[in-house]
């Protein structure tokens, strides 16, 4: 009984001397206590007595390494929680709900589960849910707004006409589309019946197809992403 008790209590102590140390860890505090009360009884040949602390000790030591991965879980819990904070506020500033709204909808839904893993304790969901959210939230950037509307230019300068303003990258990079601009604009023609008719200075509609978010009067000196780029994700 004297060896059997001396091996456990060895490794009691080594599982507690090599264990990551936390001020609250009232189990590790419980395994050292137990241990040395279980050595001093096995030296004083109360081998019942250091059998019985032993039990206690290795009991105490077990509680103690599920409470320290649990802290370690936590911690990791913490950091990427932290992050994942710091990309969803980041993709606010660029109206990334705007502009990506499926990624950023995803991120919202992830960190809200992350939130509430966290709340109940469970870390290690926790974790993997804000992990999703610098996922949903890595290929996000920051992107000028499509035109809301298009000043149109006399035609010996741009050409401009339903067909061709429909098919510039910043509108709708296909020509084929040059009805929505004529549907959305005709009752602000001379002639309404008339697509061919527009005049310079007019201010066109540019209406949101696909829920694209676009924004002001098109510039010349501003640098679009083309439409179909900005709409990829959606």
């Amino acid at each position: 009984m004297k060896k059997s008790i001396t091996v456990l209590l060895a490794v009691i102590s080594a599982s507690v001397l090599f264990a990551v140390s936390y001020k609250n860890n009232t189990y590790q505090k419980l395994a050292n206590e137990y241990t040395k009360k279980a050595q001093n009884a096995l030296d004083a040949g109360d081998y019942v007595l250091a059998e019985d602390y032993a039990k206690k000790a290795e009991e105490n030591a077990a509680l103690s390494q599920a409470y320290i991965q649990k802290m370690l879980a936590k911690s990791e819990a913490d950091s990427v929680m932290k992050n994942a904070s710091k990309r969803l506020d980041y993709a606010k500033s660029i109206n990334a709900d705007k502009n990506f709204p499926m990624a950023y909808s995803a991120a919202q839904k992830a960190y809200a589960s992350a939130d509430d893993a966290y709340k109940t304790e469970d870390y290690t969901t926790a974790a993997a849910y804000a992990k999703q959210v610098l996922e949903a939230l890595a290929d996000i950037k920051e992107i000028t707004p499509l035109p809301q509307y298009y000043i149109v230019r006399p035609w010996e300068e741009t050409k401009d006409c339903y067909w061709n303003i429909s098919g510039r990258p910043y509108v709708y990079n296909n020509p084929l589309l040059w009805e929505n601009l004529y549907q959305a604009n005709k009752s602000n023609m001379p002639k309404p019946s008339d697509p061919n008719l527009i005049m310079p200075g007019m201010k066109m509609e540019i209406p949101s197809l696909t829920g694209e978010y676009r924004e002001g009067v098109y510039s010349p000196s501003k640098k679009y992403d083309g439409y179909s780029a900005v709409n990829a994700e959606k």
